[in-house]
């Protein structure tokens, strides 16, 4: 459905813009790993993707309404729920900053 049908039919013409099209996140991932390319959807874009998934995950196993600092990337005033955020790293895998 749309608000005018013809959208639906309409096609792009060659001198309109397209956009970057993929039908496989995870393809496109190790495509642009292979290639050095931008990926469909930019890093920071995935992280707060992922990020927002976690947090709702986070909520539902603790079953209590939580604030979230985006800038922080914690839990505000929630020491359990902040310790959901990461886990220990394997051997010799590490975070570096």
């Amino acid at each position: 459905m749309a608000s005018d049908p013809k959208i639906l039919e309409s096609v792009i013409g060659p001198d309109e813009v397209h956009l970057y099209q993929s039908d496989d996140q995870h393809g496109n991932w190790l495509e642009c790993i292979r290639t050095r390319k931008a990926p469909i959807a930019p890093a920071e874009i995935g992280h707060r993707a992922c990020s927002t998934c976690l947090v709702h995950h986070i909520a539902m196993k603790t079953g209590r309404r939580l604030f979230w600092d985006p800038v922080r990337e914690r839990f505000k005033n929630d020491d359990e729920a902040n310790s959901m955020v990461s886990r220990p790293q394997r051997f010799p895998y590490r975070m570096s900053m």
